[in-house]
């Protein structure tokens, strides 16, 4: 299946500088591969429909969340154009002015994919990595931001991308997606041999 040609790429900021919903509107990002253009008038649209969002550069000059997707989608779809979105909010308010403000973005531009970036718990056992992981993986395969929001704070699982999955799973539901697939869940134990100091990892398709 070709990737669309359009992309929002929705990632978490990581470091405490900038906005807390930072997008770009203009430019260009440049990877071994080539320049990857931003699209302006999708970005409009966006900055238009949502009042969290905030142009900022800050936010991004630093943030891997987003670039390291770059690459990918330039060999998957090599003329593609592409919105960056950095969220560093956990406030659900928030979150959800966002989901419903990239809703309608996507209603009105169905050509558009919304990649969103994330990794599970954090460095902890094997075991208890397992455990947080799959209480998240559960959230997110019954399409439940609310349920997924509340899980990961109650259990303490430590998924740096949280509010860019909440937003998009509310963004999602809001245009009609029902399908929640887990494509591969795996840990950073498989390939390094250490069970001490886990990462989890996942990846889903949304329809």
């Amino acid at each position: 299946m070709a990737l669309p040609g359009r992309v929002i790429v929705l990632g978490v900021r990581h470091f405490p500088y900038g906005e807390a919903a930072a997008i770009l509107t203009s430019g260009a990002w440049r990877t071994p591969l080539g320049d990857a253009p931003i699209d302006s008038d999708l970005a409009a649209q966006l900055l238009e429909a949502c009042p969290s969002f905030r142009e900022d550069a800050v936010a991004h000059e630093h943030e891997h969340s987003l670039e390291v997707q770059i690459p990918f989608l330039q060999v998957l779809s090599p003329d593609f154009a592409f919105v960056p979105i950095a969220l560093g909010t956990h406030d659900y308010e928030v979150l959800n002015s966002v989901g419903r403000g990239l809703a309608y973005v996507l209603a009105a531009n169905p050509d558009v994919l919304l990649l969103t970036t994330t990794d599970l718990n954090h460095y902890e056992d094997q075991a208890a990595t397992l455990r947080k992981d799959n209480l998240a993986i559960d959230r997110i395969l019954a399409f439940d931001a609310a349920g997924l929001f509340e899980t990961c704070r109650q259990h303490k699982i430590s998924m740096c991308g949280l509010g860019p999955v909440v937003a998009q799973i509310i963004a999602l539901k809001e245009v009609g997606a029902t399908r929640s697939e887990l494509v591969q869940h795996a840990t950073s134990a498989e390939y390094s041999g250490d069970s001490r100091r886990v990462v989890g990892y996942a990846g889903f398709l949304l329809s």
